[in-house]
C-alpha cells in the first residue's frame, strides 16, 4: 500500500510537470485526492464516467489521465459531472492527470512512443510551444504507404481509423515530424514547412490544415487523437507500478477520434 503523496511527487519529478508549460485547463499533477491509500491503479486517456467505472471495478483507488477533469474549463457540477464527482468521493478515489509533460517525455512520452511504434528515428524538436519543442522531427527514407499501413494499425487497434491526405503510391517520405492528439494545425504546418518536412503524423486537425498542408506540399497522416495518445499514459502507469509494485490496468474507451 502506498501513499497518494508519494505517487505524485514521483510523477510530478519524473514528468518535470513544474517547468512544462501547458493550456490553463490541463491543471497537471492531482486533481482530485483521496484519503491516501493506494493499492492499485487504473490508466485512461480522458477523465471520463468510463475511466471512474473502470477504476471502481478493479478496486483501484487512483485514476493517471493525459486529459483530465477540468478539460473544458470551470463549469457547475451538475448531471453527468456531479455523478462523476460523487463516485469518485464514494469510492474514495483520486485522480492525477498530466498533459503536456508526458507528450513531450523523452522516454515515457507519447511522441516519443508513437515514433517508436512506428520505426522511426528522432533527431530533433518540433511543434514549439511557449518555448519548448512538444514533438518530434526526423529524417527517413521510407514509402509513405508503408509508414500510413503502420499509423493505420494503430489507429485501428485503438477503435480509429486513419485518414491521409491524398499521395503517389510511390512517394517517400524523407523528413517527417510528429505531433500526437490535436496536432495539425495552421503553427505546425508553417513550422513544417519551414523545417523543409515532407511528411506530418498527428493525431486529428481541423479540415482547413489539409487544404493548407497540400499547398505547401506537406501530406498529413491524421492516425487518432486517442490512439496516439494511449502510449504515454499507459507508459507512466507501468513506471508507477516498477517503481512502487502496485498494479496497474489500462481502460480502453475509445472516441473514434
Amino acid at each position: 500500500m502506498t501513499e497518494l503523496a508519494a505517487i505524485a511527487a514521483f510523477a510530478d519529478e519524473l514528468l518535470d510537470v513544474a517547468n512544462i508549460p501547458d493550456y490553463p485547463g490541463a491543471v497537471n499533477g492531482v486533481q482530485m485526492a483521496n484519503r491516501g491509500k493506494i493499492e492499485r491503479i487504473v490508466t485512461a486517456v480522458d477523465f471520463s464516467s468510463a475511466a471512474i467505472d473502470g477504476a471502481i471495478q478493479a478496486q483501484a483507488r487512483l485514476i493517471l489521465v493525459h486529459h483530465g477533469m477540468f478539460w473544458g474549463g470551470a463549469q457547475p457540477i451538475v448531471g453527468s459531472r456531479y455523478h462523476r464527482m460523487r463516485a469518485l468521493i464514494e469510492h474514495d478515489i483520486a485522480v492525477y492527470s498530466a498533459h503536456l509533460p508526458l507528450d513531450l517525455h523523452p522516454e515515457l512520452g507519447n511522441n516519443t512512443l508513437l515514433a517508436r511504434k512506428l520505426s522511426l528515428e528522432p533527431n530533433g524538436g518540433f511543434a514549439s510551444f511557449q518555448g519548448k519543442s512538444i514533438g518530434l522531427r526526423g529524417d527517413a527514407e521510407i514509402a509513405t504507404r508503408i509508414l500510413a499501413d503502420r499509423a493505420g494499425e494503430l489507429s485501428k487497434s485503438f477503435g480509429g481509423t486513419l485518414v491521409v491526405t491524398p499521395f503517389e503510391r510511390d512517394r517517400v517520405t524523407r523528413k517527417w515530424g510528429i505531433c500526437t492528439g490535436a496536432g495539425a494545425d495552421s503553427s505546425t504546418l508553417r513550422e513544417a514547412a519551414e523545417r523543409g518536412l515532407d511528411t506530418l503524423i498527428v493525431g486529428e486537425g481541423p479540415h482547413h490544415t489539409a487544404v493548407e498542408a497540400r499547398e505547401l506540399g506537406i501530406i498529413v497522416l491524421y492516425a487518432g487523437h486517442y490512439a496516439t495518445e494511449t502510449l504515454g499514459i499507459r507508459a507512466l502507469g507501468d513506471a508507477v507500478t516498477t517503481r512502487f509494485g502496485i498494479p496497474s490496468t489500462f481502460v480502453d474507451a475509445p472516441t473514434g477520434l
